[in-house]
């Protein structure tokens, strides 16, 4: 399996031709420079190029035409009609030259795809790529890299700010905005720079102290273990906000710790834990019944969830006190599913990875609900905490239109 903690890149070298005796049909090789070789199979077209063998279907080329009659380059969607493709389809012609194939169809359509571009689509260069390039990290990593908080003012007003701290916070997971107002409205338009805030059952804005208005331990003084939050949804929300307004009292910090840290732990001490945790699926479950709050959810889905192509970890769902009855598992699955479940556990549960974050008063803290856990220590006094949820597409979209990859 693929180690989680590599980024990974796509190579432009030399890649010699690889003989297919017995199924090619026609081979060409364009002069050495551009690293080019390319042959006709019966199934389908094979490419090397870029350091990568390839493999295209024929009807997948066809569907990727990129030319005015079969894509709209304004708005960046395909014209043509997938289900007309004939799935027997060949090309007639092929032509290679240094930054481009060309294919002639029945039809005598003339398709260009540019060589970069296949590496780019291509099902070998995806599973060689990262989808989301990550620093993993305990406490000394996030500690020694000295990440600066980003400022109130300039963050607000200036977009190289706001691209520092998305990158930031796609690296690692969590960021910070310093000076910012302590009051709810600041805390909200300080978050909108970012992306679009999801309103859930907890309201758009939450503001509240631990006087248990909600059926939730957060409501309390008490201390929380690490967690995901909204693990109970089906899409659990994409990132968190938090802004301490107020503390009249001790204790209270925040716990930070890289799911995908630990995930990648268990990934390279025992890979078949790995795929148990990203292959079953479980249930979580919020049932309020509090004041006038009337709520049931349900959410499933594995502890961690991967691209099936590369094995790269996008989301992790921990939390033990919003887990279900455990009835998604065959019984003679459930006790390897447990002995999995307490390695992952135990790496989450380590000192070295648990970093301390004391929140005040113009200190706000977003957390990639998807990957890192939070918990906190318990408290004394009054304590006021506000944030909300944003949506993840949004966060994601923002970075980009900066030009960030995410």
């Amino acid at each position: 399996m693929m180690s989680l903690a590599r980024t990974f890149t796509r190579l432009r070298g030399t890649l010699q031709s690889v003989s297919q005796a017995g199924c090619k049909q026609t081979s060409n090789t364009i002069p050495q420079a551009a690293a080019c070789n390319w042959q006709l199979l019966d199934d389908c077209f094979e490419l090397s190029y870029g350091g990568l063998v390839m493999h295209f279907d024929y009807v997948w080329l066809r569907d990727h035409c990129r030319s005015a009659s079969c894509y709209n380059s304004k708005t960046n969607q395909r014209n043509l009609d997938t289900a007309s493709i004939d799935l027997g389809i060949r090309p007639l012609k092929t032509r290679v030259d240094e930054e481009n194939l060309f294919l002639t169809w029945p039809d005598g359509h003339v398709t260009r795809y540019s060589l970069p571009w296949l590496v780019d689509s291509s099902f070998k260069g995806q599973k060689q790529s990262a989808v989301q390039p990550r620093i993993l990290w305990n406490s000394d990593i996030y500690t020694n890299a000295k990440l600066p908080s980003a400022s109130w003012e300039k963050f607000m007003s200036c977009d190289e700010e706001l691209k520092r701290f998305l990158r930031n916070f796609l690296l690692y997971g969590i960021a910070f905005v310093e000076d910012v107002p302590a009051t709810v409205d600041a805390t909200e338009t300080v978050t909108q720079r970012v992306g679009l805030i999801r309103e859930t059952m907890y309201g758009r804005m939450w503001n509240f102290t631990s006087d248990f208005s909600r059926g939730d331990t957060a409501y309390t003084k008490l201390a929380l273990d690490r967690h995901t939050d909204t693990s109970y949804f089906q899409e659990p929300c994409g990132i968190q906000v938090f802004h301490c307004l107020r503390h009249e009292g001790t204790g209270g910090r925040t716990l930070l710790v890289d799911g995908f840290y630990a995930a990648e732990k268990v990934l390279q001490q025992s890979p078949e834990n790995f795929e148990l945790l990203s292959r079953i699926p479980i249930k979580h479950e919020y049932i309020e019944n509090q004041n006038n709050h009337r709520n049931h959810m349900i959410g499933i889905g594995p502890l961690l969830s991967v691209y099936p192509w590369n094995n790269e970890v996008y989301m992790i769902r921990y939390n033990n006190y919003d887990r279900a009855a455990i009835n998604t598992i065959p019984h003679d699955v459930t006790h390897r599913w447990y002995v999995a479940h307490r390695q992952l556990t135990a790496e989450l549960r380590k000192p070295e990875n648990e970093l301390w974050v004391k929140l005040k008063p113009g200190k706000v803290l977003f957390i990639d609900n998807w990957r890192v856990l939070h918990g906190r220590e318990s408290f004394t006094g009054l304590r006021q905490l506000c944030g909300c949820y944003l949506t993840r597409d949004d966060m994601v979209n923002t970075a980009r239109s900066l030009g960030l990859q995410a």
